[in-house]
């Protein structure tokens, strides 16, 4: 038995729901825990801060930088200064300079 498309599209809209709510979840997990390590005191432009959350995620996946999956992952505006951005002292919670 195929379900009717109308069907199929209030599941999407009901997945996409949930998604949104896992999302904003997520986001405010990670927020709260960056706020307490002081990365909402540091001047740092948004795409070298991501480079430095996903050299952080490579990290604790277990995965060698460079090798997230994503095209482009290795790429960012900041020179190939991805692993300066998440040094050992800024992971642990130090002090970073912007």
């Amino acid at each position: 038995m195929k379900k009717p498309s109308s069907k199929i599209r209030e599941e999407i809209a009901k997945l996409q729901e949930q998604l949104k709510h896992a999302e904003t979840r997520e986001a405010e997990r990670i927020g709260r825990v960056a706020l307490r390590a002081g990365l909402g005191e540091i001047e740092i432009e948004e795409t070298e801060l991501q480079a430095a959350f996903e050299e952080l995620a490579i990290r604790f996946r277990g995965g060698k930088p460079g090798t997230s999956g994503r095209k482009g992952a290795g790429e960012s505006s900041t020179g190939g200064r991805q692993s300066e951005a998440v040094a050992p002292s800024a992971a642990s919670g130090g002090t970073a300079e912007a």
